[in-house]
């Protein structure tokens, strides 16, 4: 590795699709700031923390192939950060996807018999 220094951790922010909601995470899944609208308290308190989770993992992911990118940058090879269990940019992406079709809950509110 080079002379430069790499951070300790990579930070990610997530966001809800409105926006009401955003949580930052680090690569390790510590989230270090969380922000939502006064609105979002009329879905009650499990909805939001429910929310709150998936954001955190979604920044997680993201820190965790930033924290990739960094390191790779100061030439630790891939079968290192392969054990270090980061992800690359593409297996963040469908990861991500993956969290989102998991995500995805009742599309309709006609029962199927």
């Amino acid at each position: 590795m080079s002379g430069a220094q790499v951070p300790p951790v990579a930070v990610a922010t997530s966001g809800n699709r409105a926006g009401t909601v955003t949580v930052s995470a680090t690569d390790q899944g510590l989230p270090v700031e969380i922000r939502f609208e006064r609105a979002e308290y009329r879905y009650g308190a499990p909805a939001l923390a429910a929310e709150i989770l998936r954001l955190t993992r979604r920044s997680a992911i993201v820190a965790r192939s930033r924290r990739r990118a960094l390191l790779a940058a100061e030439g630790v090879p891939d079968a290192v950060l392969d054990r270090l269990g980061l992800p690359t940019r593409q297996a963040a992406v469908d990861e991500l996807d993956r969290l989102d079709d998991a995500d995805t809950g009742q599309t309709s509110w006609l029962r199927n018999r």
